[in-house]
C-alpha cells in the first residue's frame, strides 16, 4: 500500500501519518525528516541542503526529489509507505510518478483531509512545538503533561513566529491555490479520496483505513 496524505497545513496530516504507520505496519515518509535526517548525518544532499538554509533559502524541489529517490531504495518501503505532506504541486506529483515509476511502484492511494479554515485556525494558533524532538502539543486539545515540557524528551516548548491568524490565513490562501490542480491530478487518476479531517482524529483514522482496506 503506496499512501499519500495531502491537506492544509493544520490538517492532522503527521498525527495522521504517525498513527496510520503504527496501523498499517509501514513506514511514516516525511519530507521534512528526510531533510532534518541528511544535514544531520552530513550526506552529500544534506551539505547542499545545510549550504542553502544557511543562506535563509528554501530547499528546492530537484533537491528534495533526490532525497526522496534516496529513501525510496530502503528496502523497508517494499510493502508500502505513508508519504505525509509531499507532494504540495503538480509538478512535485508529476516528479514522485518518474521517481516510483523507475522502482515499478506506484502510488495506491490518495486521502485529502480536507478541514475548514476555523478549525485550521484553532489548531494551529494554539500549537506548541518542542525546540528539542520537534514532537507537537496544542494549548487545548493536546497539552503536555508538564506545562512548557515536552513528554517525550522534556525540551522546551514554544509557538512558532508563524502560528498567528494573520500568517495562517495568508498560508491557507498560497496552499489553496497550489493545491487545486493537485486534487484533479489525482482525481482524474481515480486515486483522490477526501474526507472530512474537521472530526476527531480516531474517527479520521478509521476511515483512511477502511479505504486502505479496499485497495
Amino acid at each position: 500500500m503506496y499512501l499519500v496524505l495531502l491537506g492544509p497545513p493544520g490538517a492532522g496530516k503527521g498525527t495522521q501519518a504517525k498513527r496510520l504507520a503504527q496501523s498499517l505496519g509501514l513506514p511514516h515518509i516525511s519530507t521534512g525528516d528526510i531533510l532534518r535526517q541528511n544535514v544531520k548525518d552530513n550526506t552529500d544532499l544534506g551539505k547542499q541542503a545545510k549550504g542553502i538554509m544557511e543562506k535563509g533559502l528554501l530547499v528546492g524541489d530537484d533537491l528534495v526529489a533526490k532525497m526522496l529517490d534516496e529513501r525510496f531504495n530502503n528496502p523497508d518501503i517494499k510493502k508500502g509507505f505513508i508519504l505525509d505532506g509531499y507532494p504540495r504541486t503538480l509538478s512535485q506529483a508529476k516528479t514522485l510518478d518518474e521517481i516510483l515509476s523507475h522502482k515499478n511502484i506506484s502510488v495506491d492511494l490518495v486521502i485529502y483531509l480536507n478541514t475548514s479554515d476555523a478549525v485550521i485556525i484553532t489548531r494551529l494558533t494554539g500549537r506548541l512545538v518542542c525546540s528539542k524532538c520537534g514532537a507537537n502539543f496544542h494549548v487545548l486539545n493536546m497539552p503536555p503533561k508538564l506545562k512548557g515540557a515536552c513528554d517525550s524528551c522534556a525540551g522546551v516548548l514554544y509557538q512558532r513566529s508563524d502560528d498567528n491568524e494573520g500568517t495562517v490565513r495568508k498560508r491557507l490562501e498560497v496552499y489553496k491555490n497550489e493545491v487545486a490542480s493537485l486534487i484533479e491530478y489525482y482525481n482524474l487518476a481515480k486515486k483522490l479520496h477526501s474526507l472530512n479531517a474537521d472530526l476527531d482524529a480516531e474517527i479520521v483514522l478509521d476511515q483512511i483505513i477502511a479505504l486502505s482496506a479496499k485497495v
